[in-house]
């Protein structure tokens, strides 16, 4: 273990923060750290939008899921995946042959660049004495969010991260055990499912001491509701509507 991994492991999601401001020297810092971040063939396809206005954020929290914390925090920042740019910037120089950046791969390689850069800037942030917490309700009405942040064609936000000084300190949230995850190899269906059934007790555990009692669900469960209830199904025809997917 080292300093790195120590933060690595001890990540928490912050939904309470200080009445104190994120400088601009930590937010450069932040976004500049995330930009270090792995690209495919460095199209660093991804922009990010700094929200400090509160009446901004007061239409965003709406907009979210009422999740005040988008609110509270001093910056929240949207995470947007960005083919706008790369296309604008390349079309001069194609000599009019047909571009493709309306394609499935191009739409796959653009989410995960900002995925990874937003990672990359958790833990910058973590690293400052920060905390975050990701907001994937920023796609719960997409197409409204986008038009109030003014974004192009070719660019959605993916998902939005609540920045500022902790003034809580959750109890660390148990993960799948590594069996679950880690294969050797080729993939053990067998070590898979056996791994997700000891997290079930694991899950179970913690949210009973978590909610005093009141809750022992499992993690099967959990995914069980999640997985049985429809999410953000105008997600596909908006992205379409970007641009995105095409081909």
């Amino acid at each position: 273990m080292n300093e790195t991994i120590n933060l690595l492991m001890n990540h928490k999601s912050i939904r309470k923060y200080k009445n104190e401001p994120v400088t601009d020297e930590q937010l450069e810092t932040i976004v500049a750290a995330g930009q270090m971040a792995s690209s495919s063939s460095n199209v660093q396809a991804y922009s990010v939008i700094a929200v400090t206005d509160p009446e901004l954020k007061t239409k965003l929290t709406a907009l979210a899921g009422n999740q005040a914390y988008i609110e509270e925090c001093p910056v929240f920042l949207v995470w947007c995946a960005d083919m706008y740019r790369l296309r604008e910037t390349a079309l001069p120089h194609t000599a009019g042959a047909e571009t493709y950046e309306d394609t499935m791969e191009n739409f796959t390689v653009a989410t995960i660049d900002v995925a990874l850069a937003a990672q990359n800037a958790a833990v910058a942030a973590e690293s400052l004495g920060l905390g975050v917490v990701y907001i994937g309700g920023i796609r719960n009405n997409i197409e409204d969010i986008s038009k109030l942040l003014g974004l192009p064609e070719f660019a959605y936000p993916v998902f939005g991260m609540c920045l500022g000084v902790p003034d809580q300190e959750p109890v660390l949230r148990p993960r799948l055990p590594l069996k679950a995850v880690l294969h050797k190899n080729g993939y053990s269906k067998e070590q898979t499912l056996a791994g997700a059934k000891e997290y079930d007790e694991t899950l179970s555990a913690y949210m009973m001491e978590r909610s005093g009692g009141e809750q022992s669900a499992t993690w099967s469960e959990m995914m069980a509701k999640r997985l049985t209830q429809p999410a953000r199904l105008q997600l596909k025809a908006f992205l379409k509507g970007k641009g995105f997917m095409k081909r």
